[in-house]
């Protein structure tokens, strides 16, 4: 147990006394290749145009109404005893299919301009032409790309101790 403390309180003693030192080195470059590949680029481009779409016209449904509501008024005035039911509910039939005759016969098609638009791609290929450029540090080969030859890259360099 006691090796255990101790351990562990040096393992502490040494993180307090601990230092990390960071610094930047530009390691010179040994080769660089040039490599290319294909990029295909998609541009969108919006067409809009104007376009007349008939408007549905429900004034039959309307001039049913008022006929059927206008003839069972009508039919209820005429109708007299037991039979004023049976009139009111004729006048009403009759008066639909009258109104909704004449709002048939009086309808003009309607039309109205909607806005209509649709995306399409316009695809267009491209060399994209790069260098990877090789380098050595602490005996490992590292690799950096870019976009022309390098003569030196900066590498990021950090002890601790």
């Amino acid at each position: 147990m006691k090796k255990v403390v101790l351990v562990a309180m040096a393992a502490l003693v040494s993180q307090l006394f601990a230092e990390v030192i960071t610094f930047t080195k530009n390691v010179p470059v040994i080769r660089s290749v040039e490599t290319s590949r294909y990029v295909v680029e998609r541009r969108p481009i919006e067409e809009c145009w104007n376009e007349e779409v008939p408007v549905e016209d429900n004034s039959d449904v309307v001039g049913a109404i008022i006929g059927g509501a206008a003839g069972g008024i009508i039919g209820h005035q005429i109708g007299g005893g037991s039979g004023k039911t049976a009139a009111t509910i004729g006048g009403a039939v009759l008066g639909t299919i009258v109104g909704k005759n004449l709002a048939e016969r009086n309808a003009r098609p309607g039309y109205r301009i909607v806005k209509r638009c649709r995306t399409r791609y316009e695809e267009r290929e491209r060399r994209v032409v790069e260098y990877k450029n090789y380098a050595r540090v602490m005996g490992r080969e590292i690799v950096k790309y870019s976009d022309r030859p390098l003569r030196r890259i900066p590498v990021k360099i950090t002890i601790e101790y």
